[in-house]
């Protein structure tokens, strides 16, 4: 049955690479590229760092994620339906195979969906026209009813409220399953984000733990999961050949966000929730970096690093861009390694 998987990969694969140049033209007729504009920090205040390490990307095409999350959605609909008209069980580790679909793709969509109307405000200023701009505080807030539902979900339709610690056994959460999952899916969407920073980097980590888990889900031959990553990862293969240095299209928020709050919705229902910031090493590490400077602003009043995130740090210290991205990639590769042990340990 491996076979099948493949050949999702393979049909995400060449339905993105047949339409993403069109894509990237349509983006240029739309204006949908990257503007320039001063930027600033949570406490309002200039990045100068930041802007001088990529006004280069200004008029990149950004709209990556929408392409993606359009394709991967068609082509797992597509072999889904193949799997019922060739009378084939669609074997799954939970109660419904039809709460598991909808889980994976409400928080693939309507993530993705809160992306595009950030990504429209940046590009357009909805915000300096007054016209439905999202502050942090409003899209956080967003962010946290999208994952609450997503969470209530896992809890109530799957009946996941276990987490299980290697070499400490596994523990009932109850209720507080819901805020944890919430806290995690939170957390890997705006890690996603920050990560996309530098041309095929987020792209890049997000296929090598993608991969880590499509392993895992093989293994305990959960099938929705499994196709689901299968067409996603197709999408992104493509995506990431038009990503590396120098992109001609940039994932945006569209994919950031729906990508990492994908990909945490697949670990916790994978039940790996232990191993998931292991998969996403270098996520956490960037999306770390930027929570202890924020803090350092926050009650301290200074800064803890030079700079934050981490990707934007090595660039300040002299490191070309394409080489941060290969070495962090090979990093990405060692904690996924060192994830997939952790998952299959007992």
């Amino acid at each position: 049955m491996t076979s099948i998987y493949l050949l999702a990969v393979s049909a995400s694969f060449f339905l993105n690479f047949i339409f993403i140049i069109p894509f990237i033209d349509f983006l240029y007729k739309l204006r949908f590229q990257r503007a320039e504009q001063k930027t600033k920090d949570l406490f309002n205040k200039p990045t100068p760092i930041f802007d001088k390490f990529n006004h280069h990307k200004k008029g990149t095409p950004v709209g990556g994620g929408i392409l993606v999350v359009a394709t991967t959605t068609i082509v797992f609909f597509l072999f889904i339906f193949l799997y019922w008209f060739f009378r084939q069980k669609i074997l799954t580790n939970y109660p419904s195979i039809a709460s598991e679909i909808k889980i994976i793709l409400f928080a693939f969509i309507s993530f993705g969906l809160l992306g595009l109307i950030d990504d429209l405000n940046k590009i357009f200023l909805w915000r300096k026209n007054g016209f439905f701009g999202l502050r942090f505080r409003h899209k956080a807030i967003l962010e946290a009813i999208l994952s609450l539902i997503i969470s209530f979900w896992l809890f109530q339709d799957l009946k996941i409220s276990f987490i299980n610690i290697p070499f400490f056994g596994v523990f009932n959460l109850g209720y507080f399953y819901i805020l944890f999952s919430t806290a995690i899916i939170m957390a890997f969407a705006n890690a996603v984000n920050i990560s996309d920073g530098l041309d095929g980097l987020a792209s890049g980590i997000l296929t090598f733990s993608l991969i880590g888990f499509w392993v895992v889900s093989r293994s305990i031959l959960d099938v929705p999961t499994s196709l689901f990553i299968a067409a996603w990862l197709g999408g992104l293969l493509a995506f990431l050949y038009f990503n590396i240095w120098p992109a001609r299209i940039i994932m945006g928020d569209t994919g950031a966000l729906s990508f990492g709050a994908t990909f945490a919705v697949i670990g916790l229902i994978l039940g790996k929730a232990f191993a998931l910031p292991i998969m996403g090493g270098v996520f956490v590490v960037e999306a770390g970096s930027s929570l202890i400077q924020i803090l350092g602003k926050k009650f301290l009043k200074r800064k803890i690093f030079t700079v934050s995130p981490f990707h934007l740090y090595l660039q300040n210290k002299g490191w070309e861009e394409p080489k941060i991205v290969m070495r962090l990639w090979l990093v990405s590769i060692i904690f996924v390694i060192f994830g997939l042990m952790i998952a299959f340990m007992k």
